[in-house]
Formats: C-alpha cells, sequence, structure tokens
C-alpha cells in the first residue's frame, strides 16, 4: 500500500524550504517573526503566528525528513532524527538524554504519549516560583484546543503486553493507574514511534502545525545552527546562523535572520546555549541553571511468554501512584510507565558484556521493561543541572546526588513488585553487579542492599526541561508566564525550557497547550501593533 508523503507533496505545491547544507553563498532573510527550533513550541507558534497573517520564518539545525525516510531501523534513525546519534550523555556520563534533531524536534520521535499539566506541578509554580498566570482552569481552554488539533484522545485499542504488565500489576496491588492519551490519527499500531512514523500517523509538528505554516507561506531553513543573538540594550536585531551538511558538521556559510520579533523554542538545552553564547544579560545567574531531566530507572521482568514490547502503541498505560506521595517538596517521587523495546535501544541501556548480554538478548522476547521517571526540582536539594559552555560546544552537569539514590532504590522495588505481581518469573534491576531475582521477597532484599552509583546504575531521560524559568519575579525568572524575555521587548522563549521544574508528567502537552496561549497572545499584539 503507498503511504502519502505530505512532505514531498508541499515541496511540490511550492512551500518556501531552504536546505543549509546546498547553500554556498551567505543568506540574509527578514520577516516578522523568525523561531528558532521546530518541535512542540516552534512548531505550535509558527502555524498560530502565520495564521494571523505574519511572515514567519521557521530555522531549524537538523534535516527536514518525512516517511518515505522512516524505514524503522534503529542504525538510520538515531544518526538521522537525534541530538549525537541518540548517545548525547550528562558531563560525567552517567544518564544518557534522547532529543530530537530533525524538522519536528522530538515530536517526530517521541512515543505520542499526551498528558495535561499536573495541578500539583502548577500550584507550586505558583507558590515558590512566581508564576501567576497559569492554572488548571486557565490552560484548560488551550489544551483543549491543542488534543483538537493533534488528534489526542484515549488510546482505544488494547494496550500491548508490555503495557498490560504495567496494567495488571498495578490492578493485583491496588495501585492507581490511568489511560495514555496518544496524539496519533489512523495508527497502524507497529509500535515503531521512536524512529519516526512511516504512515504519518503521529500528529507530530512534522506533519501537522509546520506543514500549515509553510502552506500559509512560512519559510522553514532546516541545516542552519543559530549561533549569536546580536543585541543592543533592550532589542533583538539579529540571529546569525552557519549552515551544516548532511552529516550535521560545519560548512560555514554564514546566514543572517532579522524580524520584529524573535522566538527561541530550540529545547531546553540549546536555547539556554544560544542564550549564554550571545551574552544576554543574567544579573541573577539564571540561564542555563535549574535543567530537570525526570532522570529514570529501569527493571527488566522475565515472563514465560512472549512480551514482545517492540510491537504495539509504546506507551498506552501508565502509574501516579507514587508521583506525588510525599508532596511536591517531599522525598523524590516517580511515575511508572513502560518503553517501547528494541535491540539497539535495549542493547544500550542493559549491563553486561560478552555472554550475559548475549543470554540476555537472547530472551529479548520474553522481556518486559518498566520504567520510573523521577519527579525532580521540587524539593531544596534537587535543582537540576547546569549548561556550561565549552571549547567545543557545551556539557551538561546534572550530579546525582543522595536524594535520588533515595528515590532510585525505592523506585526499584516499586517496579519489581509491580513486575513479579503481573506475573515476571524474574527481576533484573538495571544496576550493575545486581543479577535476576526469582521472588519479590529476594528482590525487596537485594534492592535494600544493593549498591547504586552513578555509571554502575543505568539512568537515561527523554524529558528535558528548564534552563530558561519563567515568572513574574525577575530574580527566578528569565521570562513571564507568556513567554515574553525580562530584557528584550521583541524575545520570547516558547518551549520546554521555560518549566521552572520538572512536571511530573510527558511534557510535549504542556509545550502544546502553554505555547498555542503564549503564541496567541503575541500574534494579537503583533497584529495590532504593526
Amino acid at each position: 500500500m503507498a503511504i502519502a508523503d505530505p512532505i514531498a507533496e508541499g515541496l511540490a505545491r511550492g512551500w518556501k524550504h531552504i536546505n543549509g547544507s546546498q547553500l554556498d553563498a551567505p543568506i540574509s532573510l527578514e520577516a516578522d517573526v523568525v523561531i528558532v527550533g521546530s518541535g512542540a513550541g516552534g512548531g505550535v507558534a509558527a502555524e498560530i503566528l502565520a495564521q494571523a497573517g505574519l511572515s514567519v520564518i521557521i530555522v531549524e539545525g537538523g534535516p527536514l525528513k518525512s516517511s518515505s525516510s522512516f524505514d524503522m531501523e534503529e542504525r538510520h534513525a538515531y544518526p538521522n532524527l537525534y541530538q549525537q546519534a541518540g548517545a548525547l550523555k550528562t558531563k560525567d556520563k552517567a544518564i544518557g538524554i534522547f532529543q530530537g534533531r530533525a524538522v519536528g524536534g522530538s515530536t517526530t520521535i517521541n512515543w505520542t504519549t499526551a498528558i495535561r499539566t499536573p495541578e500539583p506541578t502548577l500550584a507550586y509554580w505558583q507558590a515558590e516560583r512566581s508564576v501567576s498566570g497559569l492554572t488548571a482552569e486557565s490552560l484548560s481552554p488551550w489544551f483543549d484546543k491543542m488534543e483538537q488539533r493533534l488528534n489526542i484522545s484515549p488510546w482505544a485499542i488494547a494496550p500491548n503486553r508490555n503495557n498490560q504488565a504495567l496494567l495488571h500489576g498495578c490492578q493485583s496491588l491496588g495501585w492507581q493507574y490511568s489511560q495514555v492519551s496518544r496524539n496519533v490519527k489512523g495508527c497502524w499500531n507497529t509500535g515503531y514511534c521512536g524512529m519516526g512514523c512511516p504512515v504519518n500517523a503521529k500528529q507530530s509538528m512534522l506533519v501537522t502545525s509546520i506543514p500549515a505554516a509553510l502552506d500559509l507561506g512560512a519559510t522553514l531553513v532546516s541545516h542552519v545552527r543559530v549561533t549569536k543573538i546580536e543585541h543592543h540594550k533592550d532589542k533583538i536585531y539579529a540571529l546569525k546562523g552557519q549552515t551544516l551538511n548532511e552529516s550535521l558538521n560545519w560548512t560555514g556559510v554564514e546566514c543572517l535572520f532579522k524580524a520584529k520579533h524573535y522566538i527561541l523554542s530550540a529545547g531546553s538545552i540549546h536555547t539556554p546555549v544560544l542564550m549564554l553564547q550571545s551574552k544576554l544579560p543574567d544579573p541573577h545567574q539564571i540561564i542555563g541553571k535549574g535543567i530537570c531531566l525526570h532522570p529514570t530507572l529501569l527493571s527488566g521482568g522475565l515472563f514465560n511468554d512472549a512480551i514482545n514490547a517492540h510491537s504495539g502503541a509504546p506507551q498506552t498505560v501508565y502509574s501516579d501512584q507514587f508521583v506525588w506521595q510525599d508532596g511536591a517538596e517531599g522525598e523524590l517521587g516517580y511515575k511508572l510507565e513502560v518503553p517501547p523495546v528494541h535491540p539497539v535501544l535495549l542493547a544500550s541501556k542493559t549491563l553486561g558484556f560478552g555472554l550475559s548480554h548475549a543470554e540476555l538478548m537472547a530472551q529479548f522476547n520474553q522481556l518486559q521493561v518498566t520504567i520510573a521517571l523521577i519527579r525532580d526540582g521540587f524539593h531544596p536539594d534537587s535543582p537540576g543541572g547546569q549548561v556550561h559552555l565549552t571549547d567545543h560546544g557545551f556539557v551538561l552537569d546534572y550530579p546525582l546526588d543522595s536524594l535520588f539514590w533515595r528515590a532510585a532504590r525505592r523506585a526499584f522495588a516499586s517496579m519489581a513488585e509491580l513486575q513479579f505481581a503481573a506475573g515476571a518469573q524474574k527481576v533484573l534491576p538495571m544496576s550493575d553487579g545486581v543479577p535476576f531475582l526469582s521472588s519479590w521477597s529476594e528482590a525487596k532484599r537485594a534492592i535494600e542492599e544493593m549498591s547504586l552509583a552513578p555509571l554502575k546504575t543505568i539512568v537515561a531521560s527523554a524529558h528535558v526541561m528548564g534552563g530558561c524559568p519563567m515568572g513574574d519575579d525577575p530574580k527566578k525568572a528569565m521570562v513571564d508566564d507568556k513567554g515574553r524575555s525580562h530584557y528584550f521587548e521583541n524575545l520570547s522563549v516558547m518551549d520546554g525550557s521555560i518549566f521552572p521544574t520538572s512536571l511530573g508528567a510527558n511534557p510535549q502537552l504542556s509545550i502544546y497547550g502553554i505555547t498555542a496561549r503564549n503564541a496567541t497572545l503575541l500574534a494579537q499584539e503583533l497584529t495590532q501593533n504593526p
């Protein structure tokens, strides 16, 4: 069956797309608004501003790919669609980070889970981080709008075996669980969302908002990394960038972008990095600090029957049993979910080498994996990480301290108890030196005594948040609740970097809803005051 390729069709219709890898001479472009980044924030902002009749330029460092490029193979997806080919890590290499790097950003390669910003998070932001304009009530219409726009709704098909284990474990133990809403339309239920959707069912920015903006006359510039924000007093007056080749290495052709208003949507690492590189005013030393990761632990459960965790919708059930158990500022809570399990992903996020690793991989189809996402950034001793510039780019320093390891030990115990309750014959906490455990009683004892440490314990992240926090108080925030800079009249930030803490929920819908609100307010201002 032939699958239509909306990107190829749009380009054939005359979309304005400039591929920086093909430029051999400098360019200078001008518009009402220039947006840096094309993910959840940049895509939504581009569509809303273009709908308002404003001229828009979207600048993306990664390539423009489409369903024709998505062959469901990890060996192609990671180098083509992920930051550093999926190998991005924190400074000490203790946390592996998955972020998108292509048109559509992480929405092109995420697992489609869409959850509204939890009310305890919003309440904490208001009480502790001077965020006055965002409540569950005020955001509800914007979430409604984006859920309708991106076809976000509860997944109606039965969970795959990987998710069923989480569901059955929660039911057996009497734990809270919820059904996941997904941004899909006509989904084939293959389970390969992390490699780009080959049938355009995932309603990512790549197939929704960005095409809509391009149909309205927006310009997309790919393979160009913005390197400097030119500024003077309270105004931004240009962005400078350089081209990248197909391998995303510098080719050195300079690009200049000018606009009435500038939006940074490069994500919670690259938005702060760009600000730091450009030496934006930061009197309270806020930029690049407080970066939260939902640092995530993994537990493998071995079942007698095939789990086939590579097949079927990746995430359809989650549990918030432990997220807020000790309150927002108590011991770190954690969310329980499952990931899809594909060979390269599993091999790179499990333990051992040689025979032990081969034996684990040989049981690939019987392995169920549960993950615990730690809710960081709320406790006084959980400040998050910090980006630092280096001679070769940047590093993200995120120390894993005793507070985190206490939460990790509790999370490993919860995951093991859940997996045994779901019928697992053995459980393997993903920390070096721990063997397969054959019962809950054995696991409970072993987890109480197991040694946990950076590089020894597998920790990963797919949710990067913070680094340019919002709030009314400039001593705590770089932008206000509308994403507007406290220091520049024509600069906004619309991405996950504005979150003052982590969310305790998967971030894409929070970015969609808050950006829809803020981009609409900006569009009204720019059209009323041309």
